[in-house]
């Protein structure tokens, strides 16, 4: 089973060390050894129950699952197309639209948006052993 010192923890769920030891210290999260790690299926049960998305204000029906709600941070357009940056959460969703979409959508920093992923292609990484 794959664990993780407390550093690499807090750095995956966006808190700090102390948050994390605090957590051990409570039994939120288990820590075994010397120095400390957590295991990994806890340590991802803990990012699920953690991760707060805000309600999704569209009111539409769509075959598309991924759905990341967020604030919009930057709008770089650029002639026929746009460059638009979502943080959702820990998450930065970078889309590509016309430029008139932009505008027909309102898309400006600090606008609510939701960006839609449906692809047939999702890569998974992992870290060499």
């Amino acid at each position: 089973m794959t664990t993780y010192r407390i550093s690499d923890a807090a750095r995956l769920l966006g808190v700090s060390d102390d948050t994390v030891r605090r957590w051990v210290d409570a039994g939120r999260l288990p820590a075994e050894g010397s120095p400390a790690q957590i295991p990994g299926d806890a340590l991802a049960a803990l990012a699920v129950e953690l991760a707060q998305t805000p309600p999704d204000p569209g009111d539409v029906l769509s075959s598309a699952r991924n759905r990341f709600v967020g604030i919009v941070t930057r709008v770089k357009t650029d002639g026929v197309m746009a460059q638009v940056d979502i943080q959702a959460g820990p998450h930065r969703v970078v889309s590509l639209v016309s430029s008139e979409a932009v505008v027909e959508l309102g898309l400006e920093p600090g606008s609510l948006a939701v960006a839609v992923v449906k692809a047939t292609t999702v890569i998974v990484e992992t870290p060499r052993s």
